[in-house]
């Protein structure tokens, strides 16, 4: 029994699609985006009080939203910033949502994903918004800049187009320094350097990419774990670069042979993280370091040493996907979760500080 529980705290059926949840920083209160049946955005901000969860503000919108971020927004002002099927990125004051206070057209199909940097206290530099869709192209956005991205990685001329189903920011240690990872539905991720506007690294893990996350966002880049169709995740270890083997990883199938939907790193504690099931079902994992990070090859080249992967606990909650999940940062193993069952649910994991 001193493994970690998963508990389902507070379970809430709503009356439209679900794809993305998030704590409201700094508070006891969560947004869920989605779609109602009539192809309209929904957001709702939950409040977590004395066992239970409250809708405090509900918001229409003209186009469904598909994901959303807290990441650019200072502690203060708590802005959205979402990404819809019509392939706007907007950033929501959600005192007054009736107007965004930043929209821009970024994209000619829907936005998948999105990530964002440089707010809420966590790491150096400008606050940026990085945008993933189905029309091949990442764009990263200074919300201080309108119209234009500060970055785009798009496919060239005669190039096929992927959609882009997961982007993540990383490296974000000082003021200049900055990666962008992304994942695509042919199994490709690239990570893309922000400092010399590069490519810096791609390989390919064979199953369509539906998440990408830096264990950590502010650090030196560490760990990236990709999760994919098909059971699989990989977890690569980011702080040795090979010249031709690249960044040295671990695999682990779970969540009985369906889609992997995402990953999510406790912030109190980077090698714990969850993955979300196709099955409906959520995975604790712990990452475990080897004894040495760092071997040669036999041209004295420096290449990584991957560790391995314990699995902590899991539990089954719904027969619908999981598609999406946040910790909270303020409190430790207190998360929430939407799965394509209509349902939000408010979960405890106990005893993460025994790991």
């Amino acid at each position: 029994m001193d493994k970690p529980q998963i508990i389902a705290h507070i379970e809430k059926s709503l009356d439209y699609t679900l794809f993305d949840t998030k704590w409201i920083p700094c508070s006891a209160k969560f947004v869920v985006l989605g779609s109602h049946a009539r192809g309209t955005g929904a957001i709702q901000i939950y409040e977590l009080s004395h066992g239970q969860i409250n809708c405090v503000k509900e918001i229409e919108k003209a186009k469904a939203l598909k994901c959303g971020t807290f990441g650019a927004s200072s502690l203060q002002q708590r802005y959205l910033a979402t990404g819809d099927f019509d392939g706007r990125m907007q950033i929501w004051n959600l005192e007054t949502p009736e107007l965004p206070v930043y929209s821009v057209h970024g994209h000619k199909e829907i936005i998948n994903t999105i990530d964002g940097v440089g707010g809420l206290g966590i790491g150096e530099g400008a606050p940026e918004i990085v945008t993933g869709s189905r029309d091949g192209a990442v764009k990263v956005w200074d919300p201080r800049q309108k119209n234009d991205p500060v970055a785009t990685m798009e496919p060239g001329e005669g190039e096929t187009k992927r959609d882009c189903w997961a982007v993540a920011f990383g490296h974000a240690y000082n003021k200049h320094d900055r990666c962008v990872g992304a994942g695509y539905d042919n199994g490709d991720i690239k990570l893309f350097d922000l400092r010399n506007m590069s490519l810096r690294w791609e390989t390919n893990i064979k199953n369509g990419v539906c998440g990408l996350e830096f264990d950590r966002k502010d650090i030196s880049m560490n760990k990236l774990v990709a999760t994919s169709l098909e059971a699989k995740f990989h977890c690569f270890d980011m702080r040795t670069q090979h010249p031709t083997k690249g960044f040295a990883s671990v695999s682990e199938k779970a969540h009985k042979s369906t889609t992997v939907w995402g990953a999510r790193h406790l912030p109190q504690n980077r090698d714990v993280f969850m993955t979300l099931g196709g099955n409906g079902s959520l995975y604790l994992w712990k990452y475990n370091y080897p004894t040495q990070r760092v071997k040669q090859d036999e041209d004295k080249q420096d290449m990584g040493v991957a560790g391995t992967l314990s699995l902590l606990q899991n539990v089954t909650l719904s027969t619908q996907p999981i598609n999406a999940l946040d910790w909270s940062p303020d409190k430790e193993g207190l998360c929430v979760c939407s799965a394509f069952d209509q349902t939000v649910r408010v979960l405890i994991v106990t005893k993460l500080n025994r790991i």
